[in-house]
């Protein structure tokens, strides 16, 4: 009998020895516990098989690849790939745009002409069939539009004569003032000024036209979009409720009931600012043609309706119009005039901004004013003054989706992530 307290002989098997069958240790990790000699002979007898499994288990105990990359970078990296891929598919669909901008831009001059014309659609609609009150109510529109043109040609036409000598005589108090004022500049110097504006005028006369209508340069495209446009307002007015139920019965089942929603706070939201920006334009309109007409500027009427269409791009297009008001005032009737002319604008401008946009845009463009000034710039860059028009309905509408689609949007509270709700035929924007 052996003792248990003396200690293993030179021959006697020990923990670390792989052929002992004790606990085997791997890269500081114990092994089971010691194997039978059954187990002991299997193993001395499969020879390389056995050191094939202990590298296997070798391997095994290895860490993951992505374990010894730190948190935080796999988290940015995470964030970096989906922003570049989510980069990549906004740039696509802007090239896609940017091709179709001519078509783009006729359907949403046709949604802007459904959204005004449509309330007065909806009343005649009560007496008679839709289809004859969509086209009764659109000839009614493009009789006002037509009248109105017209009336600004033919005021501008009849003032032409005085509107000439008065500009001229203008023109000749500024330059004496500048030559006898605290300037004292050269009459020379003022004479190469002028003729070089002329001339500068004179030589791009045709870019700042095709800048300008950003895309719509030639009078045939201009006739050819608008006809598109009212193409597409005609259907809108008449089947918009099909239209849209066709749109959303092509998404996934499950989609459709959030991409309905969507579709509808969208249509409220383009249909408010449509609505509302004419009624701002409306009120500048009226109040520049009231202090105009005091202040005795040519043209009062005409310029009057400048700064109507003008109001149509936000912050800028207003404000515009209304130099062009003080410049011919200017020329007209002195400086005087130029200057009551500046206060006049710095007012409706106070009364837009803390008055009026709050009251009746804020709700439904709840955007800074920094974004609508950034969206109409960037809108004019890409496709000129109907660019500047376009930008803000657009990134109001998105804006309102990703708020509805969020939660964030306390009228329209999100429905669950999936539905298998399928939507009926009255599924439309103009709900």
């Amino acid at each position: 009998m052996t003792d248990a307290s003396q200690p293993p002989g030179p021959d006697a098997p020990t923990a670390g020895d792989p052929t002992s069958g004790g606990p085997v240790d791997v890269d500081g990790l114990a092994a089971p516990a010691v194997l039978g000699a059954d187990a002991r002979s299997s193993a001395a007898a499969t020879g390389p098989v056995a050191g094939d499994r202990a590298g296997d288990r070798d391997l095994r105990l290895l860490p993951e690849p992505d374990a010894q990359v730190p948190y935080t970078l796999r988290v940015m990296a995470g964030y970096a790939w989906r922003f570049v891929a989510v980069m990549a598919a906004i740039y696509v669909l802007a090239q896609i745009a940017g091709a179709l901008t001519f078509v783009l831009m006729a359907v949403f001059v046709g949604a802007v002409i459904t959204a005004l014309v449509r309330p007065l659609v909806d009343v005649v609609a009560r007496v008679l069939p839709r289809g004859i009150a969509v086209a009764l109510s659109l000839l009614i529109a493009i009789a006002a539009v037509i009248t109105i043109l017209a009336f600004i040609v033919v005021a501008f036409i009849n003032n032409l004569p005085e509107l000439s000598s008065q500009i001229s005589d203008g023109v000749n108090s500024i330059q004496d003032w500048l030559r006898t004022g605290p300037f004292k500049i050269d009459s020379s110097q003022i004479n190469n000024v002028f003729t070089s504006a002329q001339q500068w005028l004179k030589d791009n006369a045709g870019n700042l036209a095709t800048t300008a209508l950003g895309g719509l340069g030639t009078f045939g495209e201009l006739l050819t979009g608008l006809a598109l446009a009212m193409f597409s307002a005609i259907f809108f007015l008449y089947d918009g409720k099909g239209i849209w139920a066709w749109v959303v019965g092509t998404t996934p089942v499950r989609a459709q009931v959030r991409i309905r929603t969507s579709g509808i706070v969208a249509w409220r939201t383009f249909s408010a600012y449509a609505l509302g920006t004419v009624f701002v334009a409306l009120t500048d309109a009226i109040l520049v043609g009231i202090g105009l007409s005091i202040l005795r500027v040519p043209l009062s009427i005409p310029l009057a309706l400048l700064v109507f269409f003008g109001a149509f791009i936000p912050y800028i297009g207003a404000p515009v119009a209304m130099f062009v008001a003080a410049l011919i005032a200017l020329a007209a009737n002195g400086p005087w005039s130029f200057v009551a002319v500046i206060v006049l604008i710095t007012l409706i401008g106070q009364l837009e901004g803390n008055v009026l946009q709050p009251l009746i845009m804020a709700k439904q463009v709840s955007l800074h004013p920094l974004v609508v000034i950034l969206s109409v710039t960037m809108g004019s860059v890409v496709a000129g003054i109907l660019g500047a028009i376009v930008a803000v309905p657009v990134v109001a509408v998105i804006w309102v989706i990703i708020r509805y689609l969020t939660g964030r949007d306390p009228d329209n509270p999100r429905e669950p992530p999936f539905s298998g709700e399928r939507v009926a035929g009255d599924a439309h924007p103009d709900a």
